[in-house]
């Protein structure tokens, strides 16, 4: 029975690294480039993504430089326990050596691949954040559009599960405060 799990768990971690290959070798970097809208936050420590955790962060901007992607973000900061209000923070995050591949210093360090995109509506990223020895997943879906159809939201619900990520650790944020009114 343990051979048998040890199998069925190397068979997924391959197709898994498969699947991220595959996007790899076949992404054009330059499409992403534009207006975003953070759809759906996944991590594995869901206080992470609760009201006001540091990683509730609300994208509007991708902008796709020579070795390196810029994220402008907004976030919602709470003002003395009543009143919140919302604050622009812009990140860059470096190319590794690994293909396909960023980094970033925000809340500690952070590796993040694109999973999957279509370019013109949707766009996956996958996020390891390693901070005071402790490791953490967070899993983003980003969209065109300030919505996405529930099948793509389902097929990304998926790949949170094959990557460890329970379902009651998916944040919709289709229908919250992201920050919508501070991008005009």
């Amino acid at each position: 029975m343990k051979l048998l799990l040890l199998c069925l768990g190397l068979t997924l971690v391959c197709v898994l690294a498969e699947e991220a290959n595959s996007m790899s070798r076949n992404f054009n970097v330059e499409k992403i480039n534009g207006k975003w809208n953070s759809i759906i936050l996944a991590s594995d420590k869901k206080e992470k993504l609760e009201e006001h955790g540091n990683m509730t962060v609300f994208v509007e901007h991708i902008h796709v430089l020579e070795n390196s992607l810029a994220f402008k973000f907004h976030t919602l900061t709470l003002f003395y326990s009543i009143e919140e209000e919302c604050s622009e923070i812009f990140l860059v995050a470096d190319k590794t050596e690994k293909a396909g591949e960023y980094s970033v210093a925000y809340d500690g360090f952070n590796t993040f691949t694109i999973l999957k995109t279509d370019y013109d509506n949707y766009i996956m990223f996958y996020l390891i954040n390693k901070k005071d020895r402790k490791t953490f997943l967070l899993m983003e879906l980003y969209g065109k559009e300030p919505n996405l159809s529930s099948d793509i939201k389902e097929e990304f619900a998926k790949l949170c599960e094959e990557h460890g990520i329970v379902r009651e650790n998916i944040i919709d944020l289709s229908n919250t405060n992201r920050c919508l009114e501070a991008r005009e």
